[in-house]
């Protein structure tokens, strides 16, 4: 399974590319096409019998990709490009329902390749560790 999200997210990346930088020769586009720091994203919710996957493609030269990309770029440009590293929101209160969400993310920041893949016990622990990064609905 990991190998189609890698999968889909080559794809992905390889359109946004093309679209991106307009037109170029029908090939795909190395990751390096990318302009300026980019982070593939996904959210895997469930557990390995019944699972859902959803990505979104986060640009920051300008913040685009979800709904809350200036925001996540900021939390990610205060943190180094380290997502692990992104300070815990304290005033977050989650409930301690176990819905597993996997967040992973992998991409380029500051010229340096980022992977970044943690399961959390639900989306509110999720999102008050990694702030508007994974926020990618409204």
């Amino acid at each position: 399974m990991t190998r189609n999200i890698h999968a889909v997210g080559n794809a992905l990346l390889a359109t946004v590319a093309l679209l991106t930088l307009g037109a170029t020769p029908a090939r795909a586009a190395p990751h390096e096409a990318l302009p300026g720091n980019w982070l593939y994203l996904t959210l895997t919710t469930g557990d390995a019998h019944s699972s859902s996957t959803r990505g979104a493609l986060l640009l920051c030269d300008p913040p685009q990709g979800h709904a809350h990309a200036a925001e996540a770029c900021a939390e990610i440009a205060t943190a180094g490009g380290d997502i692990s590293r992104i300070p815990p929101r304290p005033d977050t209160i989650c409930s301690m329902i176990y819905a597993p969400v996997t967040a992973s993310a992998h991409g380029e920041w500051e010229g340096r390749q980022v992977t970044y893949s943690h399961t959390f016990s639900n989306s509110c622990v999720m999102g008050a560790e990694t702030g508007a990064v994974f926020a990618l609905s409204d």
